[in-house]
């Protein structure tokens, strides 16, 4: 064997070696949406499109959902690493399912505010809360906004309501019949389904959460306990390659679309931009969130919605607000920086 042969044959050898290295060193993350392939969708699978997770030395897969509930239960039981969930849902889990072997927890907000609201027809004559007192409301049993409802009624004087379940894809269509006097819901899915329905915007009333009484925290991306645990590392680059996309779909919403069209291709790319400004607009860059800080919460807040959601949702157990949220991963303040100017 010649000198130079021996040494091609080693160099390549150690570059296979490194190569190889390299690869095993990515983590593969899998992740469960709150919901479908809609405009909010974006600010993961922008991330994913422009390679920010993969630059992490992340390979992050992202599925759909089909509701906050469904994906703590799934990242619960190991399924899926990590998460999007409302954060009540997070908060009901722990408090329901104390002696779960795995319970998912918070790692970084992203709806500081709760996109629930109750929405009706203006034609109905309800022009403030308070006349929903009586009346039938309609929404999914699992819907973040019906479970919530015993603290909005409260904020707002509401009693003697009486509830009408149906699946999603039939709650703005029962509104629009008149089967039902109201509806609770995400503002930015139901009201823009209404509007896909053949109901005008302007003969919707709105009564955001947020606006009327109710301070609830929305949804937070959430990590298992396993993954927290032998791989922190991966938790924080996830969240630092996430929060570089969030910044880049909030700077062009319309463009990030395209890649939620990748990955599903009937969607209405107008429909659907509105959709994501919306949520930026309400639960994203509100005023809270400007206040706290963009992934971060304010301790004193957190625990009066644990205490709400003890008693909205009846839970076996009190929540624990320090058990649910875990704020060590979060990147640094000048990468946190995300929200565009008001």
């Amino acid at each position: 064997m010649s000198k130079r042969f021996f040494l091609k044959t080693t160099a390549a050898l150690v570059t296979t070696l490194c190569a190889a290295s390299a690869f095993a060193q990515v983590t593969p993350i899998k992740f469960q949406l709150d919901w479908r392939f809609e405009g909010p969708a974006a600010l993961f699978l922008t991330p994913a499109a422009k390679g920010y997770f993969k630059d992490a030395k992340l390979d992050v897969m992202i599925d759909a959902g089909n509701g906050s509930g469904g994906t703590v239960t799934r990242v619960a039981s190991g399924a899926y690493e990590m998460g999007f969930a409302d954060l009540a849902a997070l908060m009901e889990f722990h408090a329901n399912n104390p002696d779960a072997p795995s319970k998912p927890v918070a790692v970084m907000m992203v709806y500081n505010d709760t996109p629930a609201s109750v929405m009706v027809l203006k034609k109905s004559g309800i022009k403030k809360p308070a006349d929903l007192t009586g009346k039938k409301l309609g929404a999914p049993v699992f819907d973040a906004g019906r479970k919530a409802f015993p603290i909005f009624a409260k904020a707002n004087g509401i009693s003697g309501v009486q509830w009408t379940a149906m699946d999603p894809p039939l709650r703005e269509t029962m509104l629009a019949r008149g089967d039902v006097d109201a509806i609770t819901g995400f503002t930015f899915t139901s009201l823009l389904n209404l509007e896909a329905r053949g109901v005008k915007v302007e003969d919707v009333v709105v009564f955001p959460y947020a606006s009327h009484g109710v301070k609830l925290y929305g949804n937070v991306i959430i990590a298992s306990p396993k993954l927290i645990k032998e791989n922190p590392a991966a938790v924080k680059a996830f969240l630092t390659a996430f929060a570089k996309g969030a910044k880049t779909v909030m700077a062009n919403p319309a463009a990030a679309i395209a890649d939620v069209k990748a990955r599903d291709g009937i969607i209405n790319v107008e429909l659907e931009t509105r959709r994501l400004q919306l949520a930026i607009d309400t639960a994203i860059n509100s005023p809270n969130a400007r206040a706290e800080g963009f992934g971060q919460i304010n301790p004193a807040r957190l625990s009066l919605m644990a205490s709400q959601v003890s008693d909205a949702f009846n839970t076996k157990n009190r929540v624990n607000a320090d058990a649910i949220w875990n704020g060590a991963f979060l990147p640094s303040k000048a990468e946190l920086n995300v929200l565009p100017a008001k």
